[in-house]
């Protein structure tokens, strides 16, 4: 309801602002144009474009808080409410100015979906801070259930508190091994239902061992009101790779592959050329002014090439410019100590690295000692957007999963950067950078983008 009444509100206001904008700036008008009445159209417009909305699924419960199910739908209604105005005017010989209806649906189809997102974003606040939850239970093996109850405590947002597990009788045990209380046994789900009132059930692996048992467990918690839902054993998977596919009754869900083939990974590297060239040509002031300011600092020389292990294992040399004193790589193993991770793990990271000059603390809390990368991305060596760089001394402590991270290019920024960059943990930086190896699309990279310079500004994680 909300979310209709918000809706409602900027269609509204768009209407009203197109109708004005095209009085005032005249868009797309001639001579001969009719200086007609926008009040005979207006409510129809909106009646229909809400209609269009409600009908293409935009309200639905299911798309709220995550996914790209809720921008598509408003995309999807707004074609087709303009595309019955536009028809329906045709037909009707209605003279319906041009720029109304071009600034009525590129400026409310923007706002509609900046929108959506500010409602998310709030959504998502208030979910973390213990708000809008939705009870859960998780029926399955234990070691199912630890998995899936990892992930929802993990990502608060999403909106569920796990209540506790419903083993099979054959894991009889107060607890299961990641903790969660077991609330009882799968044949007693619809009783435990009624005990504790949960808003879901989520039947995991093993919770059933056949289909007749899942059937028999839905026919049971459907006088309950609860929702039932299934937990395939994956995780980390984008929505836009799952697809339903029901065959004879059978619920089968298709998993596509990531966007690796062939047409995909050339329109990637047509925008890194492209969008890297400009981003060169744009920074080259501050290239110089830059490279000025490091001669300056101490003498020494302005960049800094280090070896990397790219895509295929590969290595090549990444251009930096130098924020560290000039024999920075001697010491090292006297700065090991100060790893915020431990001194033998992976990934290397010290928050107050004696080695880093003056100048350098400034140019990586704002990045700008990552900006002589470009030149690797039109090299080829790198992408604009991808997984963290390794180093060599890195992928040799690789376990045999994390090999997958040099399956694409490596890239200036990804979801390890506008995620916490230097404050995550080894482990979330490999989740996140396999999830991204899985899962990447060019929408993806372009959110990527928009999201480092929010991370690069309020420069959190960076040093």
């Amino acid at each position: 309801m909300a979310a209709f009444a918000l809706d409602a509100a900027i269609v509204v206001l768009c209407t009203v602002l197109a109708a004005w904008g095209r009085s005032e700036w005249r868009v797309f008008t001639t001579p001969t144009d009719a200086d007609i009445r926008f009040g005979l159209a207006a409510m129809p417009i909106v009646a229909l474009w809400l209609t269009s909305l409600a009908v293409s699924g935009a309200y639905a419960p299911d798309v709220f808080g995550a996914g790209s199910g809720e921008y598509k739908s408003v995309l999807r209604a707004t074609t087709y409410a303009a595309g019955f105005v536009g028809i329906g005017c045709y037909l009707a010989r209605y003279p319906l100015p041009r720029g109304f209806f071009f600034l009525l649906f590129t400026v409310g189809t923007t706002a509609l979906l900046v929108t959506r997102y500010a409602a998310r974003q709030v959504l998502h606040r208030l979910r973390e801070h213990g708000h809008l939850q939705q009870r859960v239970v998780i029926a399955g093996a234990a070691s199912q259930v630890d998995e899936i109850a990892k992930v929802l405590q993990r990502e608060r947002w999403l909106g569920y508190t796990v209540l506790g597990a419903v083993l099979p009788p054959s894991e009889a045990q107060s607890s299961t091994p990641g903790g969660l209380p077991v609330l009882g046994a799968t044949p007693r789900t619809a009783e435990i239902v009624n005990t504790f009132a949960p808003h879901a059930v989520l039947f995991a692996g093993g919770a059933v061992s056949s289909a007749r048992e899942m059937r028999r467990a839905a026919w049971e918690l459907e006088e309950s009101g609860v929702q039932v839902l299934l937990a395939p054993s994956l995780t980390d998977v984008a929505s836009d790779r799952v697809r339903p596919r029901p065959a004879a009754g059978l619920p089968l869900i298709e998993l596509e592959g990531p966007a690796s083939h062939y047409v995909s990974h050339v329109l990637k590297r047509a925008f890194d050329l492209v969008a890297g060239g400009l981003l060169l040509v744009l920074f080259a002031p501050v290239f110089a002014v830059v490279a000025l300011a490091v001669r300056l600092d101490d003498g020494g020389p302005v960049f800094f090439a280090q070896e990397r292990v790219g895509k295929g294992g590969r290595a090549f040399r990444m251009l930096k410019f130098r924020s560290m004193v000039c024999d920075a790589e001697a010491a090292v193993d006297h700065v090991a100590e100060h790893n915020r991770h431990g001194s033998d793990h992976v990934l290397f990271k010290a928050e107050r690295d004696p080695r880093v000059t003056r100048i350098g603390r400034t140019l990586r809390r704002l990045s700008l000692d990552e900006l002589p990368q470009l030149v690797n991305v039109l090299r080829g060596d790198m992408s604009l957007v991808g997984p963290r760089p390794p180093l060599q001394s890195e992928v040799d402590k690789y376990e045999t999963d994390v090999h997958r991270r040099l399956v694409v290019r490596p890239g200036m920024t990804g979801l390890w950067q506008v995620s916490g960059r230097s404050n995550l943990s080894w482990e979330d930086s490999v989740r996140l950078d396999l999830y991204y190896v899985d899962n990447w699309s060019l929408t993806q990279d372009l959110l990527i983008l928009a999201r480092t310079a929010i991370a690069v500004v309020s420069a959190r994680g960076a040093y």
